[in-house]
């Protein structure tokens, strides 16, 4: 064994000061997820036909669809709209939710399993 090695990182004070650093971290991201959850990006597709609400947790709210789209002879239409519609709200949603935890993860956030 190597002389004058503790087993440590530089001490305890910094140890301490790192874990204080990831509760806060830890805290500040369920507050923003909280958040998140309240918080609606909005989406449409067909010039408006369907329209979708989705919270920037990723669950979709609301799905509005005008009654003059609605063809029983043309439901893939219809289908590929409301697809389309809940795709790019789920998309904001995401684009809305990883700008909030960027700002309390300062980046960390793109290391698997981390967060």
């Amino acid at each position: 064994m190597a002389r004058g090695f503790s087993g440590g990182f530089g001490g305890g004070g910094n140890m301490n000061n790192l874990m204080r650093q990831a509760q806060k971290m830890q805290k500040d991201m369920a507050r923003i997820q909280e958040e998140l959850a309240a918080k609606t990006v909005g989406a449409s597709s067909g010039g408006g036909a369907v329209s979708v609400v989705a919270a920037c947790d990723r669950t979709i709210k609301e799905i509005s669809i005008k009654p003059e789209v609605v063809d029983p002879e043309d439901v893939e239409m219809l289908q590929d709209l409301i697809v389309a519609a809940v795709n790019e709200a789920l998309r904001m949603a995401e684009e809305a939710s990883a700008a909030e935890m960027g700002k309390v993860t300062g980046g960390l956030g793109g290391m698997p399993g981390l967060f």
